[in-house]
């Protein structure tokens, strides 16, 4: 039994993540901002959701919740940090606490940077990370709220979950953060390795998310920084780019 992740385009370049428990059948919608596209593909999947699970308190990321939670009558699970600015929550989470999912249970894991209120949810049953826009494929959040040391220990925090941990983040920013990616560290081969099969399937259609922390650590210069002064210097070197 496991947890599987499906990603749903939504907007410009979101994209929610449409959880499942094998076990079980249980299903959770994460981060729900377009309302009428992520219904289309719960109805499609079985019709079926038991909960909606929230990163952060942005509009990108929450603006569905309310006709999502009033078609399928699930509750709403988000950061007890951001409950004030959030959707209204049946559950308000923090870091420490646990989520159930049919027979899976996600970790939460506080993320700031981004926002301050930011949080992961890990899926130790399958090796599903939700990382919102703390983590992306090549790259990571800006810091509109919070520090660069903060950011920098919340990506610690992320590069210790297991190296087949799948990043299912919220946009599609890998090509663009390739980019910056090959402009700092061109002579990296599993980069240049990395940002080949991203090509690959955005050639395709195909979504570039998500991608394997194991991968990531290799070729995201953000979790190659050594410390929070370097990462200072990345995220504001890539916020010019």
């Amino acid at each position: 039994m496991t947890v599987t992740a499906s990603p749903v385009p939504i907007l410009k370049d979101n994209y929610a993540w449409l959880l499942r428990d094998s076990g079980t059948g249980a299903t959770a919608i994460v981060d729900p901002a377009d309302a009428e596209p992520i219904i289309e593909a719960i109805e499609k999947a079985g019709g079926r959701l038991d909960m909606i699970l929230l990163t952060h308190h942005h509009a990108d990321h929450t603006a569905g919740v309310d006709e999502v939670r009033a078609r399928f009558k699930c509750p709403v699970v988000g950061a007890a940090a951001d409950q004030h600015r959030l959707p209204k929550l049946d559950e308000a989470v923090k870091e420490g606490d646990t989520v159930r999912l049919g027979n899976a249970t996600a970790q939460v894991i506080d993320t700031p940077g981004h926002t301050r209120g930011q949080i992961n949810f890990f899926f130790p049953d399958g090796d599903i990370l939700l990382s919102g826009d703390t983590l992306f494929s090549l790259g990571c959040g800006r810091l509109i709220e919070g520090t660069p040391q903060e950011m920098f220990a919340s990506l610690r925090k992320l590069a210790a979950l297991p190296p087949d941990t799948l990043v299912c983040c919220g946009h599609e920013y890998t090509e663009s953060n390739a980019r910056f990616a090959l402009a700092v560290d061109a002579d990296n081969a599993a980069l240049h390795e990395f940002v080949g099969k991203v090509e690959q399937l955005r050639a395709a259609g195909q979504p570039s998310v998500p991608s394997v922390l194991r991968d990531e650590l290799k070729a995201n210069p953000f979790l190659m920084a050594p410390d929070a002064a370097r990462f200072a210097v990345l995220r504001a070197q890539k916020d010019k780019f």
